[in-house]
């Protein structure tokens, strides 16, 4: 009973997460500032939220702590920058090739088992996000794509290791990466112009809401699904970017959008009923 319990708190943890993660388009718009200042900044207010709540964090410089964060850094600066290289809708569906790469790493690494159901279910998931940004993909910019494919990698890697330390206190690896990600902006933050109130405002909501609480309720919800389950059910995050300009900015979403939102959520709603069946029948 703990451990469904405990299951499906991970659950609710990961699409908290995500549903905070989301917020990043809009919230970018307030701050009149260069995407990688942006980065920067907004990392230097979540390592000090992450930090309150840590309290005494646990520096053990353990190979997974260090190499989660140098990934959790670099999956930022390479979305970012592929962001500037390609159309923002390439850049996050080529991002969302990271349920392979989870799939292959968890295998290996954390040996944990991938079913048939995984694979299926992350086939589908990528079918709905294609559709889902169909009216927006191109061939965009090469270079732009790698990055974006690029980052998909780091982020099953920082996954991975946030999922390998799930005995330990795998938050401690994120507020490391956010102190990398700020350490590797300093020189953008420094060219950047004094920000008004507007941009303050983005700035700490980016900071104190989008990434530094997104990353603790994420950090403590990884110990209790798969690393497979912790990243499909992330794609809620893409999934609620329309939601927000519809709801702030009053755009409707495309027939496109809601049809292939409703086949990555049915995906991963059946994954993780199926998932849950097995659970209770061991």
């Amino acid at each position: 009973m703990k451990i469904e319990k405990n299951r499906m708190a991970g659950i609710l943890g990961v699409i908290a997460a995500s549903i905070l993660w989301s917020t990043a388009g809009f919230l970018v718009k307030l701050v009149e500032w260069s995407p990688l200042a942006i980065t920067g900044t907004r990392s230097l207010i979540a390592a000090l939220i992450i930090l309150l709540y840590i309290r005494r964090p646990k520096i053990t410089f353990s190979k997974a702590q260090i190499l989660g964060a140098l990934a959790l850094a670099a999956t930022m600066f390479l979305f970012i920058s592929a962001n500037k290289l390609t159309t923002a809708a390439n850049a996050i569906l080529l991002q969302y090739t990271a349920p392979i790469f989870v799939a292959l790493l968890s295998s290996f690494i954390l040996k944990e088992k991938i079913r048939k159901t995984d694979w299926i279910t992350i086939a589908v998931v990528l079918g709905g996000l294609s559709l889902f940004f169909l009216d927006e993909m191109s061939a965009g910019n090469t270079l732009g794509n790698l990055l974006a494919i690029a980052s998909g990698f780091t982020f099953a890697g920082t996954i991975v290791a946030l999922r390998f330390q799930k005995e330990g206190s795998p938050v401690e690896t994120t507020l490391l990466g956010n102190v990398f990600a700020f350490l590797m902006a300093i020189p953008f933050i420094m060219k950047a112009p004094i920000p008004d109130g507007k941009s303050i405002l983005g700035l700490i909501l980016l900071g104190v809401f989008q990434l530094g609480l997104a990353y603790i309720l994420y950090s403590n919800a990884i110990k209790y699904v798969t690393a497979v389950e912790g990243v499909l059910l992330n794609v809620v995050e893409p999934l609620f970017n329309p939601f927000w300009v519809f709801l702030f900015i009053g755009e409707v979403p495309s027939r496109n959008v809601l049809i292939g939102g409703a086949i990555v959520l049915t995906a991963v709603t059946v994954r993780s009923l199926l998932t849950d069946s097995d659970h209770s029948a061991h």
